[in-house]
């Protein structure tokens, strides 16, 4: 295909075709990189010319919409531009390499509720944030949401309003309305159904997504309760936990005023059992590399299989209070980051603290990851695709980190035998790791219960966490960790640290992490940082 839009950007292939339009595989040719790029060409479904000049109106307000959502989050698509062109409207996106929901489904079978559990907490933020907008994407569901190969964060894609702008037609009165009603059946609640969505109709859309991971069955698939309307699935998913279970069927119940009220509570709601319940799957550790690669990780990789440099950091969440505290608390954007000297091991908690309310570090503990170098990209399209025939019937057991219950310590009154025990080296690389890698879960588990619950630190809880380590850090560098002291049930790590915040700053820190030996799951957590 050789066609030339805007004279400038060059159609590889069609993606996908509906009702709406087509999506295409691009090329930017006035990019020195002939950057890829996703191009949706929409169609009013009336052509008049008052119609035109309404769709025109309402297409330029939602594509300043989206571009404001996808500057703001980087699992929202950024909006490189829009433009009309012969009477049709064309957006160009960002290219997310990855592979969705449904694909990654048919691939490897069923997801664990480790796995499912981890895609929700890295969305429902998005979700806030989108709602917090006064926006509701509508059309959630396994197709359009994309697991990035380069950090595997799921990105939701393909906003409804833009569509709805389509479907722009004049009523008796002559008012304009919209003739069409966005959302996928199944996946959609009857008061969206019925052109009335809320807030809480996304968390509907998301909690079918995760039940269609876990079960494998389309929503239509599934029975209802007649006297109550209430969807029945948790016997086709006989391994997830009944508090896991209990979260999906608040999301999804039939009347609005029975669901989360918002996604943040649902988010509290995973977080709560999460530390309650133990896994349904084994903690198995990411691989970290030796040696860190002396790259810059704050820029992120042009295609989706180069492998990114290996990165080591170390985390602790942001206070509400934005006072020092000898753990990291929460940032401020004023600090200019300087050039610090070795501070003695009494000044250094002082040094992190200030770190912190500058915007550059945050209160909790991370560590590198590399990526997997042999995913190959995936070009998605958006329509939805045919139903694959070879779903397995088992969970497949990932190499992602679930996340583990609050840590319980014990210890034993004897010394017990320490040759097979992970060191605390590794442990500090592990957990910035986990935190590079985006598994927040995980991290936050391998904190002490007492590092938790400390509100200076986290106000409110996880989401405080997630908030720092999730929404204003890119990566941390371990560069060099070293033993200071070990005995049977503590240990003392130094750490040099270098922080890539995505506003661009860089900081170079020195922490001291104290470490208890948690003897009922074999491992070291933090207890603190200085």
């Amino acid at each position: 295909m050789q066609t030339l839009l805007n004279n400038r950007y060059q159609v590889i292939q069609t993606l996908g075709s509906g009702g709406f339009g087509e999506t295409f595989l691009a090329e930017d040719t006035q990019m020195p990189s002939k950057r890829r790029c996703v191009i949706k060409q929409l169609k009013p479904i009336q052509n008049n010319p008052q119609i035109y000049q309404l769709v025109r109106e309402r297409f330029q307000r939602e594509a300043a919409i989206l571009e404001d959502l996808g500057g703001a989050t980087d699992q929202i698509p950024s909006l490189y531009a829009y433009f009309q062109s012969e009477g049709q409207f064309y957006v160009v996106q960002e290219l997310i390499e990855g592979q969705t929901l449904t694909a990654k489904l048919q691939q490897q079978g069923l997801l664990s509720e480790s796995s499912v559990r981890e895609i929700l907490v890295n969305l429902l933020p998005v979700l806030e944030y989108i709602h917090s907008k006064r926006i509701i994407h509508r059309d959630i569901k396994p197709d359009n949401i994309i697991l990035r190969y380069r950090d595997n964060k799921p990105v939701l894609i393909d906003f409804g309003a833009v569509r709805e702008t389509m479907g722009t037609v004049l009523n008796s009165q002559g008012n304009p309305t919209s003739s069409i009603v966005i959302g996928t059946p199944g996946y959609m609640p009857s008061e969206q159904a019925m052109g009335r969505p809320v807030f809480s109709s996304d968390l509907y859309s998301l909690g079918m997504t995760a039940i269609y991971l876990l079960t494998g069955k389309q929503p239509q698939e599934l029975e209802t309760d007649p006297r109550t309307g209430e969807i029945i699935w948790s016997h086709h998913a006989l391994s997830v936990s009944p508090t896991f279970a209990g979260v999906i069927d608040k999301a999804i119940a039939y009347h609005p005023r029975d669901r989360f009220a918002t996604a943040r509570e649902m988010l509290q709601a995973l977080q709560i059992g999460a530390n309650n319940f133990p896994p349904t799957v084994p903690y198995v550790p990411p691989t970290v590399a030796n040696t860190p690669a002396a790259t810059h990780p704050h820029v992120p990789p042009t295609v989706a299989n180069t492998p990114a440099p290996t990165q080591y950091t170390i985390p602790v969440s942001p206070g509400a209070s934005h006072q020092p505290n000898t753990i990291p608390v929460s940032p401020a954007p004023s600090y200019q980051p300087g050039n610090p000297s070795n501070p003695s091991n009494g000044q250094r908690g002082v040094f992190i603290a200030s770190l912190i309310a500058g915007g550059l570090i945050g209160g909790a503990i991370i560590i590198a990851f590399a990526l997997n170098n042999n995913k190959q990209p995936q070009i998605v399209a958006e329509a939805t695709p045919t139903e694959s025939n070879t779903i397995r019937n088992q969970p497949e057991e990932t190499a992602t980190p679930t996340p583990s219950q609050t840590p319980s310590l014990q210890f034993s009154p004897t010394t017990p035998t320490t040759s097979d025990r992970p060191s605390p080296e590794a442990a500090i690389q592990n957990y910035y790791a986990n935190i590079n890698q985006g598994q927040f879960q995980t991290s936050w588990n391998l904190l002490t219960p007492s590092l938790q619950n400390n509100r200076k630190l986290h106000p409110n809880g996880y989401l405080s966490y997630i908030d720092w380590w999730g929404g204003r850090v890119q990566s941390v560098d371990v560069t060099q960790v070293s033993l200071v002291q070990a005995n049977a049930e503590t240990a003392t790590v130094d750490a040099s640290l270098r922080y890539y915040l995505k506003n661009g700053k860089v900081s170079p820190a020195s922490v001291r992490f104290s470490l208890l030996w948690d003897a009922q799951n074999s491992r070291w957590v933090v207890s603190d940082a200085r």
